[in-house]
């Protein structure tokens, strides 16, 4: 960064709860920020990852130093707003240059009142969180005293304990058609089971925030999407007669979603299910599995996982702070199918009775690579083969 751009951006601090406070300048103009602050080592992306809504209530830091290079373009929405509280990285390009791409980072972020810092040591950063596990952090360019936003940080609640797939889910029936959605709230149930009733095999998505290309991958392996809100139950699930349900990504907790783990368990059986991240999640309490929070969480674009039913690895994207404890779930008639090759946690299950599968990386990639797209194929085939 030139010395005159340097000057033009607001001094910033960055506090952690275990007290360790950074220097560095928002790009945004001056603003605050409040949340656990994660760390995610993908090389590109950023803008998949600022409109996941399983960063919601978070603050993301990049660790590959240069972001804001190629700008944001309209068709790399994963969703329709920016979710993070903030994002931090080392170096941010203010001359973005792509034929894709539409606005700056800055002015994207700047829309929406979301601060962006660069400047920052975020290797320092990281090894923090490495060494203590997500922290609260707070980030401001209007308070001088560091101290006073350690103690700030340290009030705001943990994400342990805390519900947010709600917040995160549509309040109204969407449709997915063609790559965009379409308000379904002003048509009754009959004209919703209707058009879930077409040659195509129609899925019902649970939405506990789920991103823009788990639907578009649905669509493209052949199935009619429709989106409930997470609060749907099991009877009006039923009632639509889907050929199968997914449940979806999101943020938070999953254990304090018990109506969401209610409806799923009343459905085992009745439908076949696919669970991605927090659906994956949500689904192994169903069985009556328990979950646990991770130190630092999986974020990236890079995580090795191994399929061990056939023994191939997948470089996947990940995106969870939370992962399902393994002996509760082999005690559920699960099957275990895939594991994370760097820590060993479950990566994925299927059912000894249940039509089921469920992995707790992004097969739809968004970013990433696309080594588990796969996956869509495998729940078109199950749909079709428990018909």
């Amino acid at each position: 960064m030139s010395r005159a751009m340097n000057k033009l951006y607001k001094q910033a601090l960055l506090a952690l709860e275990n007290g360790s406070v950074f220097s560095c300048r928002s790009f945004t103009g001056d603003g605050q920020a409040e949340g656990e602050i994660v760390f995610n080592t993908a090389m590109c992306g950023y803008q998949e990852i600022l409109t996941d809504p399983s960063y919601s209530g978070q603050m993301v830091l990049m660790t590959y130093p240069l972001i804001g290079n190629y700008g944001v373009t309209p068709e790399d929405m994963e969703s329709a707003r920016i979710q993070p509280q903030a994002i931090l990285v080392r170096e941010y390009t203010a001359h973005p240059s792509n034929f894709r791409c539409c606005s700056t980072l800055a002015e994207f972020l700047s829309r929406q009142g979301i601060l962006g810092v660069c400047e920052l040591d975020t290797r320092a950063v990281t090894l923090r969180i490495r060494t203590a596990g997500a922290m609260r952090a707070k980030l401001s360019t209007l308070e001088p005293n560091g101290h006073s936003l350690v103690d700030e940080a340290r009030q705001l609640p943990s994400m342990t304990g805390q519900n947010l797939s709600a917040a995160a889910s549509a309040k109204t029936p969407l449709f997915w058609k063609n790559g965009y959605i379409e308000e379904a709230a002003a048509l009754s149930l009959n004209q919703t089971v209707w058009r879930c009733k077409g040659a195509k095999p129609s899925v019902a998505v649970m939405d506990f925030g789920v991103k823009y290309n788990i639907l578009r991958m649905l669509e493209e392996t052949g199935c009619e999407v429709v989106v409930l809100p997470a609060s749907t139950d099991a009877k009006t699930i039923l009632a639509l007669s889907p050929d199968g349900l997914l449940l979806s990504n999101g943020p938070g907790d999953p254990e304090p979603a018990v109506e969401a783990v209610a409806t799923i368990r009343a459905l085992l059986g009745s439908v076949p299910m696919f669970g991605i991240c927090l659906g994956h999640q949500l689904l192994a309490l169903a069985l009556g599995a328990k979950t646990y929070k991770l130190k630092f969480g999986h974020r990236g674009s890079n995580q090795p996982v191994q399929d061990v039913r056939t023994g191939r690895v997948e470089i996947t994207s990940q995106n969870h702070g939370f992962a399902v404890e393994e002996e509760s779930l082999r005690r559920t008639g699960a099957k275990i199918t895939h594991i994370n090759l760097n820590d060993g946690t479950i990566e994925g299950f299927g059912h000894e009775r249940y039509p089921m599968m469920s992995v707790q990386y992004h097969p739809e990639a968004s970013p990433g690579p696309h080594d588990a797209a796969h996956l869509f194929k495998e729940f078109y085939n199950l749909m079709r083969n428990n018909k």
